[in-house]
Order: structure tokens, then C-alpha cells, then sequence
């Protein structure tokens, strides 16, 4: 059995009732670390994350799922943590990101919105001579290897 699908499949069920949770990210580490990152269209609580360790543990037991000992750790993904789905992406509209480009280039700019399949950011375009402007640009989400949230501590 499939340790990551089916502690994907406990998740789901104990969030079904909990439409603004979401699953960011499962991990079984080699080192027995069991990774399960939620997020939240409205954040993740310390509760949600009790009742959805609890769940989870509990069945691994009573199923032996893992023979081996395991850590299990809920959480929702720490700020350095990529990007990975348009729900993220929804929540973070008005914050800096911080784009890699599959053509290896960087773009940096204010996510201010996001489409089925693209990330619009406020960009700051300086040309020779000139004075920064901002500038919105279309990002088709295929083109971006990795996005993070840039943190300000000005």
C-alpha cells in the first residue's frame, strides 16, 4: 500500500466537512518523518492541525500501515515553502513574489491577481534613463518553476 496516498485519502476525508482547508503536500521521508502540509483559504488553526494528526494517526495504527516507527507532523507550509496551487496563490494576492522562470530568469513583483492558468504581478520595469514604472505582466503558471513569497522586514 501506498503510505502517501493513503494518508492523502485520511486527510481528505477528515477535512471533507471543511471546504476552505486544503492539501499542500505529502511526504513519507526515508527517515521515518511523515510530512503533511495544509493550508487554508483563511490560514490554518493549531486545531485543525490536532484534529487532522489525530485522524490520520490513529487509522496508520489501527490499519499498520507503517511497519517501521514514524514521526507524523501537521502542518500548514512555512513562509520559504514554494507556492504549488492556484488556492495558494489566491491568498496571497498583494504580497511580493519572488518567480523563477523555466528559462532560468527571475521576476519579482505584487501578485495582484490569478487565473486558471496565470499569475498577474505589478512589476517594476526600469529602462535606460528612465524612471522605474510598474508594469502588470500576464505569467502563464507552465512557464514558473518555483514561486515564494518575498518577505519585507523594512
Amino acid at each position: 500500500m501506498n503510505i502517501e496516498k493513503r494518508v492523502r485519502e485520511l486527510v481528505e476525508e477528515k477535512i471533507a466537512d471543511k471546504p476552505n482547508l486544503f492539501i499542500v503536500d505529502i511526504k513519507m521521508h526515508s527517515n521515518g518523518k511523515l510530512i503533511v502540509l495544509i493550508d487554508g483559504d483563511n490560514g490554518l488553526g493549531i486545531d485543525d492541525c490536532v484534529q487532522i494528526s489525530r485522524h490520520v494517526g490513529f487509522h496508520l495504527e489501527e490499519e499498520n500501515v507503517i511497519e517501521t516507527a514514524y514521526n507524523l507532523e501537521v502542518s500548514s507550509p512555512g513562509i520559504d515553502y514554494p507556492l504549488s496551487s492556484t488556492r495558494q496563490y489566491a491568498k496571497n494576492i498583494g504580497r511580493n513574489l519572488g518567480i523563477k522562470m523555466a528559462d532560468g530568469t527571475k521576476r519579482e513583483g505584487k501578485l495582484t491577481a490569478i487565473t486558471e492558468d496565470a499569475v498577474i504581478i505589478e512589476e517594476k520595469v526600469k529602462e535606460k534613463g528612465k524612471k522605474a514604472e510598474a508594469v502588470e505582466s500576464v505569467i502563464p503558471i507552465d512557464k514558473i518553476t518555483e514561486t515564494k513569497v518575498l518577505i519585507s522586514f523594512k
